[in-house]
């Protein structure tokens, strides 16, 4: 910025109690990165908070300091560093003490964040159905489908009565586990649309909600062409004639079994089978006409779902009669009736090869095993989200989800175990193989009606399919994670046309497969990773115990939910493998996607909760003992803004956050950035909230892990002191306040300052926080700004090994990858050099710090008294801050004399020694000059802070602070906190 631009810029910027402040204007080099932020838009100004406000330290405050200072006015009073308040490092003792054991025990941070509680309900629509309509109807309407009809009497042959009585078992088990979670969950709060997608998301989290969804999605799409399938080749059995294309097959047809063993006996026949071109074509037209009526609304579908169900639960009754009165005087020759030798015959498995078609075939292509069938029976037993889906039309979802899903479930297994006695019981081996509609062929009284049911049945589930799928695909979008799907979202009570067409593309592309035996793996997989996140959804919340986690279903446990989740995933594997790896492969991409493309979004999930309680056991893990070297982590409080003022929507000035990222190794640790608001909490609450808001929008940009905090206080430094003392639990608190060099106190006169910045200093040092303070922000390098040449380090004072550490952490950034470290230590006198030189050495070495060590000797005052001091570049400083620091005390002295009372200073009583003045400027003076002789060309200066003076006006304190910096562009002025944060020891 030129000179004529800061000075109007200056003149235009007051505050409402006159004073002035530089502002970074938005072409200044430090903000200009800060374009690309998007603004938040802020309720309040950012003007608002007001980070300089004034200081007045009380006596009490300065009496709890001088404990601390101790050492400036004890034994040391004499030593020509007792400016900087710490033993020197010529004390070899001191220096050895740091490879010791420590002393004090610093807490840290606090790490959570006001987490706002949303309660999103649904809106209320006029309850509807009960359990019976509601629940349990359609989820038996979708439980019973096509592979009762077509397949369960092949399943039976082909596994034998007791294989199919344990996969049946298995199959039920794991739904009825499934329908448990499902249960707990869903009486757990009120639900919206989205079905499992909402419950699994609302419990694992929305990434992991859309992954699952989708995949249910994709399931729900390919079981739509898997019932228009089956209603296409039962219609074709019927009525033969209706095909275009025919195919014969040819098979053996007598099968016998001897002492548990098969064997083929007789003349080859062949079978008719429809066509694979027949059910392609069938199959499009029907999908078709069935988007159709899906297009005609839900209403109609509703309408005429019952009228589905009741041909289905009369056609099983048919079936079941038909079974007791067999065999019938036109019954084939391998229907027995109930026979007691077909029981025995049938009992042990006959897996074998098949055509693709499921005829028996020695050369056939496919060879079915029970993991086999427990891909081709699973989708039997699915079906148990239809009630969930239909939450918003319950009367009373609390009660009757879990009644209706599990009743169905129950009744389905029940009903399926006694068939796979009955169809064991009621024809030979060979007829269960070959005959693919033996329930039509048993039932009573004509088979037309087990066609007739056939078809209405699968093509209900079909409508149901192709209805709660685009509502399913529309409820991913509407929540707006993913924008890709954005496409997809409908309005409040509105048809998803375009989800419906999505669907019915997949449907058509799984039917011009026409394999029925093919499509039904796929399904599998989708439903048992769906069922397998619900079990997952209930384990977590379940093992969690939230308070929120309160559901009216008391009958589950988190080790049934855990047992069903292992239950789906073994299930899965036994299946396919490689169907198995494909699916969970498909769910991590999609994961993946929306993790990395996805909005975030907070709805409560079990994670967060997992995350607090293992926050929470992780803190009483670390106790109130303070850390050991080797598990010590730097926590700046970066104190943002607190002289001058930012553009409007700059929270934070642009260069804290890279430097709180140098303080830090590989991005491991977390910042607190803190900010003030001057004036009254009542009134100021929601400003604080949009400004903290502002912030951690800062800080999520900059790519900082860190958190906001912004405190309202009637000004800066009692803001500060109420921070510094609570902010942080237990061992996580901040252990390093950093902050900006106020450069702009004298030039812009700005007399408040020096009393907020030396309260904030006496602070740290009462609360034991070390203390970094940046002078060069502005000219701080970037992330992938380059620099050269050295890293030098003053270190004066025992620190613990704070700015050791701090050098080491800069070099494992890129910016500064190429520097160097230079060591300067300050020894009083020139015997002590060499001793000194060789014991940094030696503890640089046993640390591993590469390093170079260069001894400086600094002239005692009476030395310098004798011989003057040397000219060099901080001369003209040295006698300018003299100058300054006598008027300002022969002002001082004229007020006092004139009023009548000692001398004062910042509201408060203060004592000069004029000579003690002088050397602490001298002192500042040699150090400085020292700085400019060796580092003038440095990367970046550390050098050790020293503490304010006791009973010294803050004014004459950034005078020594002022000449101490004097012509360095860029340097870090470090304190420890008297505890060692680097350990010589494994």
């Amino acid at each position: 910025m030129e000179n004529g631009e800061m000075e109007s810029a200056n003149q235009e910027t007051h505050s409402q109690s006159g004073r002035r402040y530089t502002p970074v204007v938005t072409h200044d080099q430090a903000v200009l990165q800060m374009s690309s932020i998007e603004p938040i838009p802020p309720e309040i100004p950012l003007k608002k908070l007001n980070l300089r406000s004034q200081v007045n330290m009380d006596p009490s405050t300065r009496g709890e300091s001088s404990d601390s200072h101790g050492a400036s006015n004890g034994s040391q009073n004499e030593s020509k560093l007792e400016l900087f308040g710490f033993d020197s490092l010529v004390n070899i003792l001191g220096l050895k003490s740091m490879t010791g054991e420590q002393i004090p025990a610093p807490s840290s941070p606090r790490d959570g964040e006001d987490v706002a509680i949303t309660l999103g309900r649904p809106k209320q629509t006029g309850p509807k159905l009960g359990t019976m309509m509601g629940v349990f109807v359609p989820c038996l309407q979708n439980i019973l489908g096509i592979i009762y009809y077509i397949r369960f009497s092949w399943i039976v042959g082909m596994a034998g009565i007791g294989d199919s009585l344990l996969l049946v078992s298995l199959c039920g088990l794991c739904t009825f586990l499934t329908g448990i979670s499902l249960s707990a969950i869903a009486t757990n709060g009120a639900m919206k649309g989205g079905g499992p997608y909402y419950l699994i998301g609302r419990a694992l989290g929305p990434e992991v909600g859309v992954s699952i969804g989708l995949c249910f999605f994709l399931g729900n799409a390919v079981a739509g062409a898997l019932y228009v399938l089956g209603a296409v080749e039962t219609f074709l059995d019927a009525i033969p004639a209706a095909g275009f294309f025919k195919e014969s097959v040819t098979i053996v047809p007598n099968i016998t079994s001897i002492n548990g063993t098969t064997a083929t006996t007789g003349t080859p026949t062949t079978v008719s089978t429809p066509s694979l071109h027949d059910l392609q074509l069938y199959g499009v037209i029907v999908t078709i006409l069935l988007c159709f009526i899906v297009f005609g609304g839900v209403k109609i579908i509703n309408k005429v779902a019952p009228a589905f169900l009741i041909p289905v639960l009369f056609s099983i009754f048919c079936i079941f009669i038909g079974i007791f009165v067999a065999p019938r005087s036109n019954a084939s020759s391998g229907i027995t009736g109930l026979s007691t030798n077909t029981f025995k015959d049938n009992w042990s498995s006959d897996y074998q090869r098949t055509t693709n078609a499921g005829v028996p075939d020695q050369n056939g292509s496919t060879f079915w095993d029970f993991n086999a069938l427990v891909g081709l029976f699973f989708p039997a037993v699915t079906g148990i989200m239809a009630g969930s889906n239909r939450s918003a039309s319950l009367k009373d979802t609390q009660r009757s989800i879990p009644v209706g899903t599990l009743a169905a479930t129950l009744t389905t297994s029940f009903l399926y175990l006694i068939s796979v006695l009955l169809f064991g019981a009621l024809a030979t081996r060979e007829e269960l193989l070959t005959n693919r509609l033996l329930t039509a062929e048993v039932a009573w009284p004509v088979p037309a009606i087990i066609y007739v049911g056939i078809i209405l049945s699968t093509l209900g589930a079909a409508l149901q399919s192709l209805t709660g799928a685009p509502r399913l695909l529309a409820a991913i979008a509407n929540d707006d994670i993913l924008p890709v799907l954005k496409y997809f979202r409908v309005k409040e009570g509105g048809e998803p046309h375009l989800a419906t067409l999505f669907t019915a593309f997949i449907c058509i592309g799984c039917v011009v497969i026409g394999n029925l035996d093919l499509i039904t793996p796929t399904v599998t997989m989708f439903f048992l990773l769906c069922y397998a996140g619900v079990n997952l959804s209930c384990f977590l919340l379940d093992l969690l115990d939230a308070p929120s986690w309160r559901p009216r279903w008391k009958f589950h446990h988190w080790s049934l939910s855990l047992l069903g989740a292992l239950l789906c995933i073994v299930i899965m594997f036994l299946i396919s493998w490689f169907f198995t790896v494909v699916s969970l492969a498909l769910a991590s991409l999609i994961y993946y996607y929306v993790s990395l493309k996805g909005k975030a979004g907070d709805w409560g999930d079990g994670f967060k909760s997992a995350y607090f309680q293992l926050a929470l056991r992780s803190l009483r893990s670390l106790g109130a003992n303070q850390v050991h070297p080797k598990n010590w982590y730097p926590i700046p409080l970066i104190l943002c803004r607190p002289w001058g003022k930012l553009p409007e929507n700059v929270p934070c000035h642009p260069k804290l956050a890279d430097f709180a990222n140098c303080m830090k190794k590989k991005g491991r640790g977390m910042s607190i950035f803190v900010s003030t608001i001057d004036g009254d909490y009542h009134e100021l609450a929601e400003d604080a909230k949009t400004a903290c808001r502002q912030l951690s929008a800062y800080i999520d940009y900059k790519h900082c892990e860190g958190v906001a905090e912004i405190i309202v206080a009637p000004d800066m430094s009692d803001g500060f002191r109420g921070i510094v003392q609570t902010m942080g639990l237990g061992n996580l608190k901040p252990n390093i306040v950093v902050m900006r060099y106020p450069e702009i106190w004298r030039r812009e006169n700005l007399t408040q300052i020096p009393s907020t910045f030396v309260s904030i200093i006496n602070d740290c040092i009462i609360a034991n926080k070390a203390v970094v303070i940046v002078k060069g922000l502005d000219e701080w390098p970037g992330e992938y700004q380059k620099q050269y040449g050295t890293i030098d380090l003053y270190w004066i004072v025992r620190d613990g090994g704070l700015m050791l550490l701090l050098s080491q952490l800069l070099l494992t950034k890129e910016s500064f990858e190429s520097c160097k470290i230079q060591v300067f230590c300050i020894a009083e006198e020139d015997v002590e050099a060499e001793e000194l030189k060789a014991d940094v050495k030696k503890f640089l070495y046993d640390l591993r710090m590469q390093a170079e060590v260069i001894v400086v000797t600094m002239k005692s005052w009476e030395a310098h008294v004798e011989s003057g001091p040397q000219q060099d570049d901080s001369l003209e400083a040295f006698t300018s801050a003299q100058r300054r620091i006598a008027a300002y005390l022969a002002e001082m002295k004229e007020t006092a004399r004139r009023e009548g009372n000692p001398l004062m200073a910042d509201g408060k009583p203060v004592v000069v020694n004029e000579q003690q003045v002088d050397k602490f400027l001298y002192t500042t003076l040699k150090l400085n000059s020292t700085i400019l002789r060796y580092s003038r060309m440095a990367a970046v200066v550390l050098v050790s802070l020293p503490p304010p003076p006791l009973d010294h006006p803050a004014y004459f304190y950034m005078e020594y602070m002022d000449l101490l910096v004097e012509n360095v562009p860029r340097m870090l002025i470090v304190r420890g906190y008297r505890r060692d944060v680097v350990t010589l020891f494994t």
